[in-house]
């Protein structure tokens, strides 16, 4: 093959690659906007005649606990201030090293209580079992450390009363209205089994007592670019999916289960790196194999609020490991990949995920230093280059754009003018740098996984907005 052939042959590689991550995501927007305009239509009248009021389902909500000293008290009480009619909270000690649970005794009035426990899921086993004896509905699980969130979360699932679970990260800052919005697709379609929230990113906004009182955006740069790229990945990634029922992940940090189902798929899997992903993957799997129907769905609501990386080395540690999820995720649920009978999941969600996220950065890395070398190289013409990239850059401003305007129609989170010219600047400037970045990482997540090396849990620095308020 000459040089020239090989050029070209490059060249309608990537450019077929391009085209078709682009069409995939413009339709997943299209969807996804059909999808909220619907919701909104119908919440407006769900609100308004408050329709399931007395058909609300228990939910039994589950907060795995490492080494929270700092915000754990402030956490709880929030979470003890929901509005919702019936929850109990269980809290998971996961064998803290610091004094998290020396200090929710003390906060709660906690005594050790004698409670039976099934071990229906795999977790490390539980030291002891406290309740308050000012709070009815708060439960505190001492347990030996798992080394992971995964196990922490089974040991609460199996000390749930409830037929509804509700797993939440324990800084994240929920919405007084949480629990009563996402668990309104469990009421509307009983075969309804997973449901997953939204989540919004917690820098820079105002919190108060664990609940927020401020919408903001963040001064440091690479959490304001991640807020673009959550509003990216849940209003238009997330929502796309759903109506296909292809949703392949329920974000760790807020996701509400039918119990005896999650119960049944064995709970989360302490060896996973995605927890989340692979458990969402497991449900598909299961469902399908037993041939029932069942809806794993999303709602768009800002439900949840969380802190993100602001530095470069916690963020490349989060996207390895998400590269690494995703990968380890899929190969443990291969049977799902090649089930005649798996429907959107396996027919559409599976191979886009295969094609466009999981080995996508192999294609967008080797397809920027091509382009590059053969400009340099006299192989392709520099105008026909600047095209190229061009192309590629424009079409992720465009989708970052059409996110911020979906939000700004829908939900109007960011009102003040100045915050919404910055979200769009930050749309446009996130491709030049930050977007070849994060592909290189998710490169080194996708070898990670390849090459099956062991992933090492390691602490990400809290941002001082939600770290100081829990003082």
């Amino acid at each position: 093959m000459s040089i020239q052939e090989f050029v070209l042959a490059g060249q309608w590689v990537f450019l077929a690659y391009f085209v078709g991550i682009n069409a995939g995501y413009l339709l997943q927007n299209v969807i996804a906007a059909h999808g909220i305009r619907r919701y909104l239509q119908t919440a407006d009248q769900y609100e308004a005649e408050n329709v399931f009021s007395a058909l609300d389902i228990p939910i039994s909500l589950v907060v795995p606990a490492y080494n929270e000293s700092a915000s754990i008290i402030t956490s709880v009480k929030a979470m003890l201030q929901l509005e919702y009619p019936q929850y109990e909270l269980i809290v998971v000690n996961d064998g803290s090293s610091d004094d998290t649970l020396e200090k929710l005794i003390d906060a709660f009035h906690l005594q050790e209580f004698p409670e039976a426990y099934r071990a229906r899921v795999q977790c490390e086993p539980v030291k002891t079992v406290y309740r308050s004896t000012r709070i009815s509905n708060l439960r505190v699980i001492d347990k030996e450390n798992g080394g992971s969130k995964a196990d922490a979360s089974n040991a609460g699932i199996n000390m749930c009363r409830y037929p509804l679970v509700c797993v939440v990260d324990a800084d994240s800052v929920m919405q007084p209205d949480s629990l009563r919005r996402v668990v309104r697709p469990f009421l509307e379609d009983p075969t309804t089994v997973a449901v997953g929230g939204t989540v919004r990113i917690a820098n820079g906004c105002t919190v108060r007592q664990g609940f927020l009182e401020k919408v903001g955006l963040p001064g440091n740069f690479l959490a304001l670019v991640q807020v673009v790229e959550y509003l990216r990945a849940f209003l238009f990634g997330r929502m796309g999916w759903s109506p296909i029922n292809g949703l392949l992940i329920i974000s760790g940090a807020f996701g509400l289960f039918h119990k005896e189902t999650l119960v049944e798929a064995g709970g989360y899997n302490p060896q996973a790196v995605g927890e989340d992903m692979e458990l969402v993957l497991r449900l598909h799997r299961l469902m399908k194999e037993k041939r029932r129907p069942y809806r794993i769905t999303f709602v768009p609501d800002p439900v949840c609020w969380t802190d993100a990386p602001e530095n470069l080395r916690d963020l490349k540690s989060q996207r390895v490991r998400w590269q690494h999820g995703l990968g380890q995720a899929l190969a443990l649920n291969k049977s799902l990949i090649t089930n005649p009978r798996g429907g959107a999941v396996t027919w559409i969600a599976i191979p886009f995920y295969m094609i466009f996220e999981l080995f996508g950065p192999i294609v967008e890395v080797a397809g920027y230093v091509f382009i590059i070398v053969s400009a340099f190289m006299g192989w392709l013409a520099w105008p026909e280059a600047l095209i190229f990239l061009g192309l590629a850059i424009g079409l992720g401003v465009m989708l970052s754009t059409s996110a911020i305007m979906l939000e700004e129609l829908s939900f109007h989170m960011y009102p003040r003018f100045k915050q919404l010219v910055l979200l769009y600047l930050i749309a446009i400037v996130e491709n030049f740098g930050f977007r070849q970045l994060t592909a290189i990482w998710r490169f080194q997540g996708l070898v990670r996984w390849l090459s099956g090396s062991e992933h090492k849990w390691e602490t990400i620095t809290r941002s001082t907005s939600l770290a100081d308020e829990s003082q």
